[in-house]
């Protein structure tokens, strides 16, 4: 997914799962209305850890490997499937 660019809101997440473990991807933000040292940093902005996270994508699918959306603002969570061009349909 390095080549492929998403645009979307600061609480949506994309986190991969590979054979050594979960992958998240860090954003870039072109526009950010927060004031916060960083925007990574899901548990100082949405009161959730990433083992929290990684707990709850498990669940969903027990861990398969592919790329998943978290939405951390309504912790909800989202298997998109194998293929990073399977994101932006899950995302619309």
């Amino acid at each position: 997914m390095s080549d492929t660019s998403i645009i979307h809101p600061d609480h949506i997440r994309i986190i991969e799962k590979k054979p050594q473990g979960w992958l998240f991807k860090a954003l870039k933000p072109f526009v950010t209305y927060r004031q916060v040292d960083d925007i990574n940093d899901i548990e100082k902005l949405y009161g959730i850890t990433k083992q929290q996270v990684t707990v709850e994508l498990f669940r969903i699918n027990g861990g398969k490997l592919g790329f998943y959306i978290a939405d951390l603002r309504h912790k909800q969570y989202y298997y998109c499937g194998t293929e990073a061009e399977m994101i932006r349909p899950k995302l619309l």
